[in-house]
C-alpha cells in the first residue's frame, strides 16, 4: 500500500506519494483546480491509479494551535474526498510551516519563477507526507 499526501489550496493542490515501504515521500504532481468536486475526482483517480490506501491531508493550524477559516475549508474538502473514496483512510495532519520549508528548499536549490510556482505545492505535500512517515517509526 502507498500513501498519498495533499497540500490543499484554493487554486492549486500539491500531491506527493510514498514508496511501497512507507519510508520515502516524493512529489507527484500539482492539480490546478478550484472546484472541490472536480478536485476530489482528480485525487480519487490518482489514488486508484497508485493503489493508495491512505491519504494524509495537510491541516493548516494557526501557530497558536487554533483553527481558522483555512482549516475549516480543509475539513469540508476532507468530507467531500471521503465521500468520493469511502474505503480510503483520510488523516488530517498538521502542516504548519510546510510551505515555508518548501520555499526554503527552493531557495537553496535556486528554483525560481514559473518552475517554482509549479513545484511549490507538491514539495509542500512531500514535506507533509515525510513528516507523517517519520512519525510511524
Amino acid at each position: 500500500m502507498k500513501i498519498l499526501s495533499l497540500d490543499y489550496g484554493d487554486a492549486r493542490t500539491g500531491v506527493a506519494i510514498s514508496d511501497p515501504t512507507l519510508f520515502l515521500a516524493s512529489p507527484l504532481t500539482t492539480i490546478a483546480e478550484r472546484k472541490g468536486e472536480n478536485l476530489t475526482k482528480k485525487v480519487a483517480q490518482i489514488a486508484l491509479e497508485h493503489g493508495v490506501g491512505k491519504i494524509i491531508l495537510g491541516y493548516p493550524k494557526n501557530t497558536n494551535n487554533t483553527l481558522g477559516d483555512r482549516a475549516k475549508k480543509t475539513e469540508a474538502f476532507k468530507d467531500l474526498l471521503q465521500k468520493e473514496l469511502p474505503d480510503v483512510t483520510i488523516i488530517l495532519w498538521d502542516e504548519r510551516y510546510s510551505t515555508a520549508s518548501a520555499v526554503g528548499i527552493m531557495n537553496e536549490t535556486n528554483i525560481r519563477g514559473k518552475k517554482r510556482k509549479q513545484l511549490i505545492d507538491s514539495v509542500a505535500a512531500t514535506l507533509i507526507l515525510q513528516s507523517y512517515l517519520d512519525s510511524l517509526r
